[in-house]
C-alpha cells in the first residue's frame, strides 16, 4: 500500500507540475533564499500551509507516509502534500523527478502548482524551489 500511494500521489502531480525540459533526472534548488522575509519556514501541517498560501485545503490522500491536499486560492491552484518524516519527502522527491517540473520544497513538504506562481508562495512559506528533470 506505500509505495502504491506514493506513485498514485505522484500521477496526480503531472497536472500541476509540468515537465518542461524532459533531459537528465536532476534537481536544481532556486538561487533564492531559503526563507521568506520574516526568516520563517511554514511547519508541516496541509492546513496551516494553505492559510499562508491564502486558501483553504482539502484534503485528498491520508496515508502513514504521505498526507495530500489542494488548495485554490484567487492567484493559483496548490497541490500540498506532507510528510512524517523528510526521508519520505526526499523519496517522494525521487519518484516525482521521473514527471520533471519545479516544485517549492520546506522541511517535510512540498507545494506543486504552475511555475510562476511559486515563488509568490515561497515568499509567504519559505522552503527552496526545485526543478526536477523528467526523464523520458
Amino acid at each position: 500500500m506505500r509505495l502504491g500511494t506514493l506513485v498514485g500521489s505522484l500521477a496526480l502531480v503531472t497536472a500541476c507540475g509540468g515537465g518542461e525540459d524532459d533531459t537528465a533526472k536532476t534537481r536544481q534548488p532556486s538561487k533564492s533564499p531559503a526563507a521568506p522575509a520574516g526568516g520563517i519556514v511554514a511547519p508541516a501541517r496541509i492546513e496551516v500551509i494553505a492559510g499562508l498560501a491564502g486558501c483553504k485545503a482539502e484534503i485528498r490522500t491520508e496515508a502513514d507516509e504521505l498526507r495530500e491536499g489542494l488548495c485554490h486560492s484567487q492567484q493559483a491552484d496548490y497541490r500540498i502534500t506532507t510528510f512524517p518524516a523528510e526521508k519520505y519527502k526526499e523519496e517522494w522527491l525521487d519518484a516525482a523527478s521521473v514527471y520533471g517540473g519545479e516544485y517549492l520544497v520546506g522541511p517535510r513538504w512540498v507545494i506543486s502548482a504552475e511555475a510562476e506562481h511559486l515563488e509568490e508562495v515561497r515568499n509567504r512559506l519559505g522552503g527552496t524551489i526545485r526543478q526536477l528533470r523528467g526523464t523520458s
